[in-house]
């Protein structure tokens, strides 16, 4: 049986903090507790978590800065960013700051529960490289080598993204087929074009190819 998933939460609402503790132990998480950014700096670095949760505003340090900090070291467990703010600009700067998800606060705890067991179904190692036109998805990575050597990390959705088109690359997949495979049916429908905007962004036009009318499927480096 695997040893109970390590979860770092970082949150300065101490009644918060007991509560999502006691809700997290009861779903089996190992669960250590920042109450400000620079604990959680200091635990994120110098301990090993299958996935965080931290709160956008903390004192001591912004949960953007720890959040930057963390990725610069860089550390790649999964992070789960809660956050107040709940606008598109909002959520994007957490996403680039390098967030696997995020939740928007007040949050319903069967959720935060849900999305946790999936980001942590994410993490777990596989060793499978998939081919992308002249590059590669290395899948225990979770990043894309390019021809040159050049390594790009995904973020979880990306990644998760990427893969369903690079498992069957000659597949053309609608936009409801890519939500129900990669994301939920809680998502808006244009959840996936968001994500693979960034897709494109992270590795240029070509790498998800647009078929009209259709949707999309796998494109080339």
């Amino acid at each position: 049986m695997r040893d109970p998933w390590r979860l770092l939460l970082v949150e300065d609402d101490r009644e918060l903090v007991g509560m999502l503790s006691e809700v997290l132990r009861d779903e089996g998480y190992a669960v250590d507790v920042a109450t400000d950014g620079q604990r959680g700096l200091h635990l994120g670095l110098t301990r090993t978590y299958d996935v965080l949760v931290i709160d956008r505003r903390l004192p001591v340090l912004d949960g953007l800065d720890l959040l930057r900090r963390l990725r610069s070291r860089p550390v790649r467990s999964p992070v789960l960013l809660l956050t107040g703010m709940g606008s598109v600009p909002d959520r994007v700067d957490g996403l680039d700051a390098g967030a696997d998800d995020y939740l928007a606060k007040p949050f319903d705890l069967d959720e935060l529960t849900a999305r946790l067991r999936a980001l942590c179904r994410r993490s777990l190692d596989v060793s499978e490289v998939l081919r992308i036109g002249s590059g590669r998805l290395d899948v225990s990575r979770r990043e894309v080598v390019l021809e040159d050597g050049e390594r790009v990390s995904l973020a979880a959705r990306e990644f998760e993204l990427l893969w369903a088109l690079a498992t069957r690359p000659d597949a053309v997949y609608s936009r409801a087929e890519l939500r129900r495979t990669v994301f939920d049916e809680a998502h808006a429908p244009s959840i996936v074009d968001t994500y693979v905007y960034y897709l494109r962004r992270k590795l240029g036009r070509k790498a998800v190819r647009t078929v009209r009318g259709v949707g999309y499927r796998l494109g080339s480096l």
